[in-house]
């Protein structure tokens, strides 16, 4: 990976990023959950800081279609502000929302290493405002070991962006390995604080990016040494029993006071957020008075209450399950019927709409079986499905496996041979055999200028899609499906599988049916109503 050497940060180099953080959490989010004893031990901080980031992901690349920097920021702070979950991720969610608004002022004239310094100074800066009390040997002072040392290091003449971001994730993994001296709860436990080792994995990752290299293990803090403490039925004398969160309509002069009302019901305040959405987050013992004082405040809405005793008792009991089920992400409602139908638990999903690993994850729980098959049906959902299936089986005691469909005729191929008779490894073969060997194409209509792998195209074009690329550029909806079509029944095949969605014209559907049958007569055709998205056609050939 190439670190940007222009006068500004470059969109590239954000959406790499935003890939790698989340890839890195989803891969430290079991061990990071371990850590999670401070300040109460219900092991969640990992997969609240991995689905407030892979929220952030979400929303900045969906964003980024348009190319404009200054927007895809913007959408990257307000991803994780509404994607935050827990104390740890409505944290995380203002220290990324003040970076990207830092990265957003930068001009031409100033260094990169300036700006990421500064972008990340003033994380820091907003973490502590944010929290009501703050403490340290925490995530807050992991953040400024690592903003003081990105200063220093930004005053060297001639510094560049990987040198700071290089000098800011070495401290802030010393930061890391010294929170036990500071916070008695971790040094009882023998653990290293869970926030913090999130921010680590999240700075090792910019540094990455910018450098190419993965930090050296060896520089890293022993935190594998992992005796977690077992929680009593009381998570402790004197703390609150619930968890409060609530996104926040409300004016800036609002905050103040409803800061003050909610510190004074409980601890482990954040209030996060501005331009009129905020993030609450608060432990209490009186839920009614924190959802009253937003109430006061403004509009609260997607509230969420979390009893802690019973979180952590359901974290140490398995429900008893039985039978096999079928989970699938659907990008439309006559998909959704589609897989309704077989039998699936239904997530919605699809361009812009992609699920969240919580969307899966309560799909797989809802199945009520032991065994369950994901079929995310959709290459960036996949690594969602992945880490739902992993919680799962951790947390519930389910047997969840992933079959990695790339789309949504993949999955329409898999459920359809899926046997719940057979044995689940052999079932899960069947499946995964299956998809693999199902083509799979699209067509749709280029929304902006761009180079593809067919050649350029300019908005308004018909693109098709061969195997997640695209293949065509052309101008008439029913020559490029034709063209793809053919290529896809043009190696083999007894099935091909149209999928018509609500942008589909007329009886486009229809004729690129009688297409096949004309020239392939041994080739069944059938033809569904999807009702997805940006996708006039979708096609599968088994």
């Amino acid at each position: 990976m190439k670190a940007p050497t222009g006068g500004t940060i470059t969109l590239d180099v954000v959406l790499r990023f935003v890939d790698v953080a989340t890839d890195a959490l989803a891969e430290a989010r079991e061990e990071i959950d371990a850590l999670n004893v401070f300040p109460v031990p219900d092991g969640d901080t990992g997969t609240n800081m991995y689905l407030t980031v892979s929220s952030a992901r979400d929303a900045v690349r969906e964003a980024a279609d348009g190319g404009d920097l200054v927007t895809a920021l913007s959408a990257f702070g307000r991803g994780a502000l509404l994607g935050a979950r827990g104390n740890s991720g409505v944290i995380l969610s203002q220290m990324l929302g003040a970076i990207a608004a830092r990265i957003a002022r930068a001009t031409p004239q100033e260094r990169n290493a300036v700006v990421m310094a500064e972008a990340l100074r003033e994380a820091t800066d907003a973490s502590y405002a944010a929290v009501g009390t703050p403490v340290e040997g925490t995530m807050l002072t992991v953040a400024r070991a690592a903003s003081d040392a990105a200063l220093r290091e930004a005053e060297r003449p001639g510094t560049r962006a990987r040198e700071v971001f290089t000098t800011a994730a070495a401290a802030a993994r010393e930061a890391l390995a010294r929170t036990p001296d500071q916070l008695p709860a971790l040094r009882d436990a023998g653990v290293i604080d869970a926030g913090g080792r999130g921010v680590s994995v999240v700075l090792d990752a910019a540094e990455t990016v910018l450098t190419g290299r993965r930090p050296s293990p060896a520089t890293a803090p022993t935190h594998r040494r992992i005796p977690v403490p077992v929680p009593t039925d009381e998570l402790s004398e004197d703390g609150p029993a619930y968890e409060v969160m609530f996104l926040l309509d409300a004016d800036d002069a609002a905050i103040p006071p409803l800061r003050e009302t909610l510190a004074g019901l409980g601890d482990s305040l954040v209030v996060v957020g501005g331009e009129g959405l905020w993030n609450v987050h608060v432990h209490v013992d009186d839920v009614g008075a924190a959802i009253e004082a937003g109430i006061d405040a403004g509009r609260p809405h997607r509230v969420r209450v979390t009893h802690f005793a019973e979180q952590v008792a359901t974290a140490r009991t398995t429900t008893v399950r039985t039978g096999r089920g079928v989970v699938a992400v659907a990008a439309g409602d006559g998909l959704a019927a589609l897989f309704a139908e077989a039998g699936a638990e239904v997530v919605q999903g699809g361009p812009g709409r992609r699920p969240s690993t919580r969307d899966v994850l309560d799909a797989i729980l809802a199945t009520g079986a032991g065994e369950v098959v994901v079929l995310p049906n959709d290459q960036d959902s996949v690594r969602v499905a992945q880490i739902a299936a992993g919680t799962a089986e951790s947390d519930a005691g389910v047997r969840a496996v992933v079959v990695p469909t790339q789309a949504q005729v993949q999955g329409l191929a898999a459920i359809a041979v899926h046997d719940p008779g057979r044995s689940f490894e052999h079932d899960v073969l069947e499946m995964t055999a299956t998809a693999r060997h199902a083509r799979h194409g699209a067509v749709t209509i280029a929304a902006r200028q761009a180079i593809t792998m067919a050649g350029p195209c300019e908005p308004g074009d018909v693109l098709g899609v061969v195997a997640g690329d695209f293949a065509v550029v052309g101008d008439d909806l029913y020559a490029v499906t034709c063209d793809v079509l053919e290529r896809l029944v043009g190696g083999g095949g007894e099935l091909v599988t149209i999928v018509r969605g609500t942008q589909c014209p007329g009886d486009l559907a229809e004729r690129a049916a009688a297409f096949v049958e004309a020239g392939h007569p041994a080739v069944d055709v059938v033809v569904y109503d999807g009702g997805q998205d940006r996708y006039p056609l979708l096609v599968g050939v088994e």
